[in-house]
């Protein structure tokens, strides 16, 4: 898969992970697990660039004695969750056609 694709689809699917509720780097790879692997050294390649972008928060809060970062979507990252899901239409549209394509050739 293109490198820039498969980035811009990364970012998407941890804002996705913490859209509904905040949430900390291992529970963000549980939950995405189902559906894709990621190592903890891509999700916090991922966390920074989002935050950089402003499309999330982190906020440090002690649980069992340690201190845990917790990402929170912000209006930004909202807002690019809403441009992927137009974005996905024109996705389907070329995928449509690549298989159209594909169809005819065999």
């Amino acid at each position: 898969m293109d490198i820039q694709l498969k980035r811009g689809l990364l970012d998407v699917c941890v804002l996705a992970a913490i859209k509904d509720e905040d949430s900390y780097g291992y529970q963000i790879i549980k939950d995405m697990k189902p559906y894709l692997e990621l190592s903890e050294s891509t999700l916090y390649t991922i966390l920074k660039r989002l935050e950089s972008a402003e499309m999330l928060t982190v906020r440090t809060a002690e649980h069992d004695g340690r201190l845990r970062k917790y990402y929170h979507i912000t209006k930004r990252g909202l807002n690019r969750l809403d441009e992927f899901m137009d974005d996905w239409q024109e996705i389907m549209a070329i995928y449509r056609f690549i298989t159209k394509e594909d169809n005819l050739n065999e």
